[in-house]
């Protein structure tokens, strides 16, 4: 009866979409018409376990993959001009822990994955290109719920684009501006308090 009840307890994810000002951002804007051209799945408030596919380093554009995420470093880092949403995602204690070993999965393999570049043109096209081992940001995304038994989209993962999660009912929008004033954001309007009490005073 224990198990069954935590089946059913509530647990949070979140999902940021954002728009940096490098150039295939501009490019994936500029095609999708649409505010932010990318998406990452974090597991706690503060966005201190993210997760997405982009560049793994700064320089090189194409030379991307699985990587864990930091709004202090890398791209997010450098462009402190990037604007973004964080959207709460409710899940059941189950669907969170599949979450988390779909996530284990990734990590482990994470050298046999790379960017859906094609992905992208299938987006544009609305078909979607789908291929083992390469995902965009918000296919990535999308997989990673699907996955995991939570469906808040009405597309195949290799449609769904970064606002989409922002247009879902299943989504509860908790910040919108500049990335890096998010965390101060959260000391400000003490939602400390509000989500539990897990931020902690690193978060500032």
């Amino acid at each position: 009866m224990k198990n069954d009840i935590s089946e059913l307890e509530n647990r949070k994810l979140y999902i940021l979409i954002s728009k940096t000002h490098t150039v295939p951002a501009r490019i994936i804007k500029f095609w999708t018409k649409e505010p932010y051209a990318h998406a990452s799945i974090a597991l706690d408030l503060e966005l201190r376990e993210m997760y997405s596919f982009a560049r793994k380093g700064i320089y090189n554009p194409f030379n991307c993959g699985f990587i864990i995420e930091d709004i202090d470093t890398g791209i997010f880092g450098r462009d402190v001009e990037t604007s973004c949403v964080v959207l709460e995602l409710t899940v059941t204690d189950k669907q969170y822990r599949h979450v988390l070993q779909e996530l284990a999965a990734f990590k482990t393999n994470a050298d046999r994955y790379r960017y859906n570049f094609w992905g992208l043109y299938g987006v544009i096209r609305n078909k979607a290109i789908e291929r083992k081992y390469n995902y965009f940001c918000s296919q990535f995304v999308a997989c990673v719920l699907e996955r995991s038994g939570i469906h808040i989209l009405d597309k195949q993962p290799g449609l769904v684009r970064p606002d989409d999660f922002r247009k879902s009912s299943n989504v509860k929008v908790i910040y919108k501006g500049l990335l890096r004033r998010y965390r101060e954001y959260l000391w400000t309007h003490d939602l400390a308090q509000a989500f539990g009490g897990h931020v902690t005073k690193q978060a500032m």
